[in-house]
């Protein structure tokens, strides 16, 4: 996986994750190239718990915004946090620009929420499944459990090509966690 930081780093995201009493469940895929979905997305919470363990791990994950936020002085500190700039009226839209970004890189790890909200949402975006799709990674689905204080690796999702059955699939696994503010999360209708 693509890595970052040092073992000072490493350092102050374990004293962090212990200190919030989180675990970590799973373990990562040998895979160099990923789309990771995280859910389920309900509060400012899940970045300060997440960041955490990025830094314990030593995980670059990278992440989407828009081109327009990459101004001096962050464009610097973003591109090395892991963003990367998109354009959102660019041809061929945004799947496209991502799916490109992988062909660049040797190691690369894009995490996206898939609610695209905090709030709750209807409809879960399908754009992580466009983008994995697209570049012919897979997506590994992580799960923020906030009555067990858990970081889950759920499984490794290799899309089909269906939006529709691969998201009702990938909603299902998600169904059994809960977030920080369940009442935000959305409901699935076919998750069993």
């Amino acid at each position: 996986m693509p890595r970052t930081g040092n073992r000072f780093t490493q350092a102050i995201g374990l004293l962090i994750v212990k200190m919030l009493g989180w675990q970590f469940d799973g373990e990562f895929p040998p895979e160099k190239k990923l789309m990771v979905a995280l859910a389920p997305h309900t509060s400012n919470w899940d970045f300060v718990v997440a960041m955490p363990f990025i830094m314990a791990l030593k995980l670059k994950a990278s992440w989407l915004m828009k081109k327009e936020a990459f101004f001096f002085p962050f464009k610097g500190l973003f591109m090395w946090l892991g963003g990367i700039p998109t354009d959102r009226r660019a041809a061929g839209g945004m799947a496209k620009q991502v799916a490109s970004q992988f062909k660049h890189h040797d190691k690369m790890w894009v995490a996206i929420t898939p609610e695209g909200t905090r709030k709750k949402a209807t409809k879960w975006k399908n754009g992580f499944l466009r983008i994995a799709h697209a570049a012919g990674v897979p997506v590994l689905l992580v799960a923020w459990d906030f009555p067990t204080k858990r970081i889950c690796v759920d499984s490794l999702y290799r899309t089909t090509g269906n939006l529709d059955d691969d998201m009702r699939e990938i909603q299902r696994r998600f169904s059994k966690y809960r977030g920080r503010n369940p009442e935000n999360q959305t409901d699935f209708v076919d998750a069993d």
